[in-house]
């Protein structure tokens, strides 16, 4: 009786315990499977992104024809060419279509590693920043840009400030062929289909209309009175580089228009804005 009653308590225990692990086990396998966890990520079709300082530019949609690349490139930089066109009177077609030629409509490598829409090279008088890049000649000084805006603020003084190039704004505003055969005939392209090259993408896209939008508008295009030069008193903390960044110049222009040899300026100091004669 009794080896029977012994023999019952262990069938008993070892039941016991055999539930005891499978409970233990199921708990387990329950606990690890809330635990899991699935992170779905979505991608814009459109992606918005800053370059620089601050140009928002929205990239051409994947596998565009080169027809809607450059109808990207004018729908982020036609408005740029505009405000260059009211402060310094180069048509914005002209500027569009020189940045579609130059750029390869944003594509180039130049402008992809140095923000430099318009092929400028460095010429003696750049201190900023330089990449060097195979043009007419191997391994040429080209400028570089923080932002795209300021290549075209660059552009822009670089006509205006030239000799050479004073002739084009005697022309008429919207005689885009006149201003394509005098950048031809200045010096600014080597290539003897320039001139032909910017009409053709001028007719194309329809840029003169970007040039209505200023001339039939109520900005007008004047001279700038130099009687009423725009100025600038140096806080505490600021650096020339720094004020040319805020008044979408380069530091060189600046240094320029104030006769300044070094980057060195000081608290109170009041420096020019446009070019500034008889001082």
């Amino acid at each position: 009786m009794n080896t029977k009653l012994i023999l019952l308590m262990l069938v008993l225990a070892l039941s016991f315990q055999s539930c005891k692990s499978k409970k233990r086990v199921a708990a387990t396998k329950a606990k690890t499977k809330t635990e899991r966890v699935v992170i779905e990520s979505k991608k814009d079709p459109v992606v918005v992104k800053e370059v620089g300082t601050g140009t928002k530019i929205t990239p051409p949609p994947k596998n565009a024809s080169y027809a809607e690349v450059v109808v990207n490139y004018i729908n982020n930089y036609s408005g740029i060419a505009k405000e260059e066109m009211l402060q310094y009177g180069i048509p914005a077609s002209i500027t569009l279509a020189q940045g579609i030629l130059e750029s390869g409509a944003g594509k180039g490598t130049l402008t992809k590693k140095a923000n430099n829409h318009f092929g400028i090279k460095c010429h003696t008088s750049w201190t900023g920043e330089r990449v060097y890049h195979d043009d007419d000649e191997k391994g040429e000084c080209f400028r570089k840009y923080r932002d795209p805006r300021y290549s075209f603020r660059d552009h822009s003084l670089f006509l205006s400030q030239r000799t050479r190039y004073q002739g084009l704004f005697k022309l008429k505003k919207r005689d885009y062929k006149g201003w394509a055969k005098g950048l031809k005939k200045a010096g600014y392209a080597t290539d003897p289909r320039y001139p032909a090259k910017l009409i053709s993408i001028i007719e194309r896209y329809d840029l003169t209309q970007y040039d209505d939008d200023i001339l039939g508008g109520k900005a007008v295009i004047t001279k700038l009175d130099e009687s009423k030069i725009s100025t600038y008193t140096v806080q505490k903390g600021e650096t020339l580089y720094g004020i040319s960044r805020r008044f979408n110049m380069t530091v060189e222009t600046l240094k320029e228009y104030n006769g300044l040899n070094t980057n060195a300026i000081s608290v109170g100091q009041v420096l020019y804005l446009h070019p500034a004669k008889g001082r």
